[in-house]
Formats: C-alpha cells, sequence, structure tokens
C-alpha cells in the first residue's frame, strides 16, 4: 500500500516546467510594479535631501545666477528626467498637450525666470514643482496596485496546478494542458482547476471567490464542480467538461480583467475634456504672461518689460494649478474600485458604463422560471382523505419511482425513504395524458390528473391552491391530492422591497407560465404588474415597449437565468444575469452577471452602482472647485507657487484617497 501511495504521487518533470515558467511570468510583473514604486521613493527622498542642500547653498554662498541654476540642476533633472522625457515624447507623437508638458514648461519657465532683467529666481519652485509632481504619481501608482491586488486576491480564484492522472500516476500539470475528457484528482484543501463532473468521492465546496456566499456546497458522484472554488473535505475525481479557456473562472478573470476597457460616462467625459482644456490652458497662461503686462504698461506708461516677470510667474502657476491629474487618474480609479467591490460580492459587472446605467435602473423587469423561483418542481401541500399525510406521499412516490417526469421527480424527492423500505412495486402502466397505475404491495394504487380519475370513476376533488393537482386514488376509492409547483425563492419578495426602498418604480414580471401561477407568484412578491403566457419573442416586444416608456432619464434592467433570456438580456439598458454556477449562454449576453441566483444582489448592485458615482461626483467637484479657486488667486497674484502646488499635487492624493473608498 505504501509503494502504490508513494508511486501515485510522482510527479511529470516535463508536465510542470511550462506551469512554473507562466507563474513566474506573473509574479515577475508584480514584482517589476513593486521594483518601479521603490525607485520612484527612493528618487524623491534623494531629490528632497538635494534640495535641501541646494538651499542652505543658496543662502550660506553668494553665487552667480547661472552656477545656482546648476546647484539646482542636479535635483531638478534627477527627479524630473521622466517627465520631461515624456513631455517630449508626447511632442514628438503630436500629442503635446499632456500633464507632463503642463508640469515642464511650468518648471522650465520657473528655472529661466531669474534671468529676466529684476526678476527674482525661481529654483526652488521649480524643484519643488516637480518633486510634488513625482509624488502624485507615486500615490498614483500605489493606488491602481492596490485595486489591482483586490481583483487579484478576488480572483485568487486563478488555480495553479492540475492533478491529472495518467496510466496509474499523478502528473502536476498547467490547467492549460488539460483536455476535455480527461481525469483529475482535486485534493483537500486545493481549488478546482477546471469544470467537470464528479466520478469518484464526495466533498464540501467553498465557493466564496466565485459567489461571495459563505455556506459550503455539498457535491457527490454525478455533481457539477466549476473551477475556482476550493475543495474543503475529500479527495475527488473529477471528468472535465470544458477547456480552461472555457471554464467558469478563466471567463470570470477575463471579464473583470477587461471590465476597465467599457468605459463609463464619466470616463469618457473626462477623457473628451482632458483633451479640449489643456491646450485651452496653455494658451490661457500664454495670454496671462503677455497681455496683462502690455495693457497695464500702456496705462501707467511703464516698461512692459519691467512687468513682464511678475506675470510670467503667474502664468506658470496657472499652468500647474490647471493639470488634470486629479480628474484624469480618480475618475477612473473610482469605477475600477467600484468594479472590483462589487466582484467580492459575487456581482460581475462587465464595464463602468453599465455602472451608469444600474445607478438611474427605474424599472427591473423579471423573468419567473430560475430567477424569481427555484425553477424545480417540489411538493408544496399534501391534502388526504383516509390516509395521513405520509402514507399518502409514500405509496405516490413508489407508483412514480420509474417516470422520467419532473412531477415524478418531485413526489420521489418529497418521500426520499420509498427506495429502502422495502416495498414490492409491481404491474406499472403509464397511461399517456392521464397518469401512471401500480401495484405496491397489494393495493392497486392511480397516480394522475382528473382525466384518470374520470375514467377510473372515482369522485375527486378541486383544490384552492395553485399549482399541478396530482390526485390519488387506491383500490378504487379516492385518497386525496398532492399540489406541486415551483417553488419562490428565499430572498424573492425581500429583493422586491428592497428595490422599492431604493426608489424603482416599478417591478414587472414576465413569464410563459400559465395566469393563476403568474398571478399567485406576483401576489406574494407585491410586484407593480405580471404578464402570462409569453413566448421568447414576446418578452422581447414586450421589454422594447418599456423601453420606449422609458426613453427619458430611467433606465430598464431585466433580469432572467439565461437560456432563452438572452435575446431579451441583450435588448434591455441593462441585462442582469442570473449566473448561477455557470450558465454561459447567460454570462455572454449579460452585462451584469449575480454569481449565487439571489435576487437580493440586484438591490446590492444598484447601491454599489450609485456609490461609486457618488464618490465619482464628488471627486469631479471638488477638484474642479480647488482648482477654479487656486487659478483665481493666481492670476490676481495672491498665490504662491506652493499653493498651486498643492491645487494639483494635494487634490489628486485626495481624490484618489476618496477613489479607493469604491472598493469597498
Amino acid at each position: 500500500m505504501a509503494h502504490l501511495h508513494e508511486h501515485s504521487h510522482s510527479h511529470c518533470e516535463c508536465c510542470s516546467h511550462e506551469h512554473h515558467h507562466e507563474h513566474n511570468h506573473e509574479h515577475h510583473h508584480e514584482h517589476h510594479h513593486e521594483h518601479s514604486l521603490n525607485k520612484q521613493l527612493w528618487l524623491i527622498v534623494v531629490t528632497a535631501v538635494l534640495l535641501i542642500a541646494a538651499v542652505v547653498i543658496e543662502k550660506n554662498f553668494a553665487l552667480p545666477t547661472w552656477q545656482l541654476l546648476l546647484v539646482y540642476l542636479i535635483p531638478y533633472l534627477l527627479i524630473g528626467h521622466e517627465t520631461l522625457h515624456e513631455a517630449w515624447e508626447g511632442i514628438a507623437n503630436g500629442d503635446a498637450f499632456n500633464e507632463h508638458f503642463l508640469m515642464s514648461v511650468a518648471t522650465v519657465g520657473a528655472l529661466g525666470i531669474g534671468f529676466l532683467p529684476g526678476a527674482e529666481t525661481e529654483f526652488p519652485e521649480a524643484v519643488f514643482v516637480m518633486l510634488f509632481f513625482q509624488i502624485g504619481e507615486l500615490f498614483e501608482g500605489y493606488a491602481e496596485g492596490r485595486s489591482r491586488e483586490s481583483i487579484a486576491h478576488l480572483m485568487n480564484i486563478r488555480p495553479d496546478i492540475a492533478h491529472l492522472t495518467k496510466c496509474q500516476t499523478l502528473c502536476e500539470v498547467s490547467p492549460e494542458e488539460v483536455a476535455v475528457g480527461e481525469i483529475i484528482e482535486i485534493r483537500p484543501g486545493e481549488k478546482v482547476p477546471l469544470d467537470g463532473v464528479v466520478i469518484e468521492g464526495a466533498s464540501a465546496l467553498n465557493t466564496v471567490a466565485l459567489t461571495g456566499e459563505s455556506l459550503p456546497r455539498d457535491v457527490r458522484v454525478g455533481d457539477e464542480v466549476i473551477s475556482g472554488c476550493v475543495n474543503l473535505s475529500g479527495v475527488l475525481r473529477v471528468r472535465t467538461t470544458k477547456a480552461y479557456g472555457e471554464s467558469t473562472v478563466a471567463k470570470i478573470i477575463n471579464l473583470v480583467e477587461n471590465a476597465g476597457e467599457n468605459k463609463s460616462r464619466s470616463e469618457a467625459f473626462i477623457t473628451r475634456f482632458a483633451r479640449v482644456y489643456t491646450p485651452i490652458v496653455v494658451f490661457a497662461a500664454l495670454a496671462l504672461a503677455i497681455l496683462p503686462p502690455l495693457l497695464i504698461g500702456v496705462i501707467s506708461h511703464q516698461s512692459p518689460l519691467t512687468l513682464f516677470p511678475t506675470w510670467l510667474y503667474r502664468a506658470l502657476m496657472f499652468l500647474v494649478v490647471s493639470c488634470p491629474c486629479a480628474l484624469v487618474i480618480s475618475v477612473p480609479l473610482t469605477f475600477f474600485g467600484g468594479i472590483g467591490g462589487a466582484s467580492r460580492k459575487g456581482i460581475l459587472i462587465k464595464g463602468a458604463n453599465y455602472m451608469d446605467v444600474l445607478a438611474k435602473t427605474d424599472t427591473v423587469v423579471f423573468d419567473k422560471t430560475g430567477t424569481l423561483t427555484h425553477g424545480q418542481f417540489a411538493v408544496t401541500a399534501v391534502h388526504p382523505e383516509e390516509f395521513d399525510e405520509n402514507e399518502l406521499l409514500h405509496l405516490a412516490a413508489h407508483v412514480e419511482h420509474f417516470t422520467t417526469h419532473p412531477i415524478g421527480a418531485a413526489l420521489r424527492d418529497a418521500f426520499p425513504d420509498e427506495a429502502t423500505d422495502g416495498c414490492r412495486v409491481s404491474d406499472v402502466e403509464e397511461i399517456a395524458g392521464h397518469g401512471i397505475r401500480a401495484r405496491v404491495g397489494d393495493r392497486l394504487v392511480c397516480v394522475g390528473n382528473t382525466k384518470m380519475m374520470d375514467s377510473i370513476g372515482v369522485k375527486w376533488h378541486d383544490c384552492h391552491h395553485v399549482g399541478t393537482i396530482i390526485h390519488v386514488a387506491i383500490d378504487g376509492s379516492y385518497a386525496g391530492h398532492i399540489v406541486i409547483n415551483d417553488r419562490i425563492k428565499e430572498d424573492s419578495a425581500g429583493a422586491v422591497s428592497e428595490l422599492n426602498a431604493l426608489g424603482v418604480a416599478r417591478t414587472v414580471m414576465l413569464t410563459g407560465d400559465r395566469k393563476e401561477v403568474a398571478d399567485n407568484v406576483a401576489n406574494t412578491l407585491a410586484l407593480s404588474e405580471y404578464h402570462a403566457e409569453l413566448l421568447p419573442a414576446d418578452k422581447v416586444a414586450y421589454v422594447e415597449k418599456l423601453l420606449n416608456e422609458e426613453s427619458g432619464s430611467g433606465a430598464v434592467a431585466f433580469v432572467g437565468d439565461g437560456i432563452n433570456d438572452a435575446p431579451v438580456l441583450a435588448r434591455a439598458d441593462v441585462g442582469i444575469a442570473m449566473g448561477g454556477l455557470g450558465s454561459d449562454a447567460a454570462i455572454e449576453a449579460a452585462d451584469v452577471v449575480i454569481m449565487d441566483d439571489k435576487p437580493s444582489k440586484i438591490a446590492l448592485a444598484i447601491r454599489i452602482a450609485r456609490r461609486t458615482l457618488r464618490i465619482a461626483g464628488q471627486n469631479v467637484w471638488f477638484a474642479i472647485g480647488v482648482k477654479v479657486a487656486v487659478l483665481i488667486l493666481a492670476a490676481l497674484g495672491i498665490a504662491t507657487m506652493w499653493l498651486a502646488v498643492f491645487a494639483d499635487v494635494g487634490v489628486t492624493v485626495l481624490a484618489v484617497l476618496n477613489a479607493m473608498r469604491a472598493l469597498r
């Protein structure tokens, strides 16, 4: 036995080599980001020391201006060489007006201003502006690293290895190398590397990384498992059903990583705004440097040259203040954080643009089966005539033992002991459109609809419950009936009341089911309206009608469980899929995927979207407000270069810190 055990653990060297390479590549990328932040931090520290030394030299030695410039150029070039390089590249590529260009012009101007007749030298200010600009960049790098890390942590579901069973041995391979239909072994504590079906073993799976759900899921032979879960207790052998690229975990990682490509309206606006705004600022600064000295000179009969240094200094301050860093950085970062925060809760939002739509949703349209209800038949009531409830269920479950019909399955689930209680079932006869007749022990039991009861001449009673009514007759006399219905999900009612509390004006249910069933669900959940007996095409038509009515400010969200709802999901302003673990059509067609099938997560998604937009809005108004105030002060000559630096870098740092709140 020991020998066999040892044998099964032997690794295939060839298999694990490639996986290590890939793992190292990812590791290298993280390492590189950390390394560049450390380098930046060192540059900032060394520059600060050199700047202090330069100020000490200036105070204690009466150096000529050009020698003083050389002293200050050392820290300036040390901290500013990358910014100058970026500015030059921008000019060379025809994209001159970026923040690097603004900073370079402002600081080079500050270095040169001391050479004008009658002007003060501004060398320390020039170095200080560059230094602070780099501190802002460091913060931005750190914050972006943090939000990527949060997404990487949430994506900690990426499996590292798969144990592939090949000819009596276990190979440790990268999940990408496992083909569909191969058998893998998953030990306790390991991540499930690929989607598949359990062929041996039983265990509990922790699905928290995928669904945000803390309760473990029990799996045994025949159950599906999906990649990204963690195996908690037993050893499982699983036959894979999807290649790694198609597996749940790969799709989720891909979705979250690419969510940034779909820009929100605020982000798209900021990008356009920066393109128009920066050239305007540069020309305004130019006008501020040239026009006032000329006008004042003409009015007061002074030489414009003596006034020029003062106004040039104000123009340079104007450039520093007006740099749009705070907006350009913090708004995308806010949305990135919001998407990361939502995916931690098991809600995948496929792009920042859907955040905008979610935030202003005021009509939510639900599909019924699988969305508000479990989509599985279950016994909801038993009304016996002469037997007790248990006996009636017991006999009906025996008769339905061999049928594949969902109603038979519901009866068997309600009385699971029927397989082991030793009753003999014989002479089973299925009568199409009526039901099933069989002998259980020595009793003749008929289970079916009213037609069956009529055909054997038994007087049946109707039922006030909504659902499918199954009548039972024993030895030719009526024994009672069983009500079977699709169960409403535990948190559906809470989901609807939460949406109402958020100010969602209409909650509508569309279903292909019968009117009385739909009416029962709609009343139980207090929905504002419902439409029953619809075909998939009717659902699309109804959603289009709603979209036309809502063409103003509000948005229409459609919530479906996927397969037949794909056309409607794609048509609504925002399609929300109950992704449950793995309905591919839904995950493809929807804009938002709820990983654990809980309708209550819809209200949570709307709350997260509204909060993210609120934070982005705070950043925009705060940044613009502070900048406008300091620009006015700069033009009036009240502000100093130090205040200008705060209005740029300080505001950026505060906006970035505010944006980080969206992660929570």
